[in-house]
């Protein structure tokens, strides 16, 4: 079993039942739903497109998943999350735009949110030591993509190459998707997602997900509201 602590909308949220509707997956319940229908994609694309994201369930990943060190239990962590939520303040970003990065599209952060930033970097330390040693198959999984020399320092210390400096918000609405269906799948986005699109959004909870074994889908398994003074 793996876990991560992520960045989530509460489960009624219009954003979290938008996203859960349009990658076919709600990782609050569990529930599949039928993929939206779009025009102009062949056969077999958005299923495509859409399966990564809709595996993890719509979030924001702050602590990359990981296996439990060992000494270190479920109950611990469970209850290590809520006290570092009970003392960390909510975080507003102003403006939550669609963009796309490298070739997915995510919902970010127009500019820098500091406290964002400050609070993924909390994160990423205060729970290290939940965390076991990546193997050596995880390591060379994350290699593939192609990683900086700090990205590099950053795996072998954390775990996930993008932390700290390397760190940018971002809730996924697709997987990769090719150059040729970008533009048409910015437009889909733009219309279905547009009640949020440059809109502020209010991160308020933590969500410890958990994949019961490798492969699995995600699921919410506890939420953890972020309850300090700013």
């Amino acid at each position: 079993m793996r876990y991560a602590i992520y960045a989530t909308p509460p489960a009624d949220h219009p954003l979290a039942i938008t996203a859960a509707r349009w990658l076919g997956r709600d990782a609050f319940t569990g529930e599949d739903h039928p993929l939206p229908p779009i025009q102009g994609f062949s056969g077999g694309a958005i299923e495509a497109y859409l399966a990564d994201p809709a595996r993890y369930g719509f979030h924001a990943t702050l602590k990359a998943p990981f296996t439990l060190a060992e000494g270190q239990s479920e109950a611990d962590l469970v209850a290590t999350l809520d006290a570092f939520a009970a003392q960390s303040a909510p975080v507003q970003v102003p403006e939550l735009v669609i963009r796309r990065l490298g070739r997915f599209f995510a919902l970010v952060p127009n500019e820098r949110v500091p406290e964002l930033d400050d609070l993924a970097g909390r994160i990423v330390a205060e729970f290290e030591p939940f965390r076991a040693p990546l193997s050596e198959a995880d390591i060379a999984r994350r290699r593939v993509a192609g990683l900086t020399l700090d990205e590099e320092t950053n795996l072998l210390r954390w775990g996930y190459p993008y932390v700290f400096d390397a760190f940018r918000f971002h809730m996924s609405l697709t997987g990769r998707v090719p150059k040729d269906d970008a533009e048409a799948m910015a437009t889909e986005l733009k219309q279905r997602f547009a009640e949020f699109d440059g809109k502020p959004f209010a991160i308020d909870r933590l969500g410890l997900f958990i994949e019961p074994e490798r492969g699995a889908p995600f699921r919410v398994h506890h939420v953890a509201m972020l309850a300090g003074a700013a």
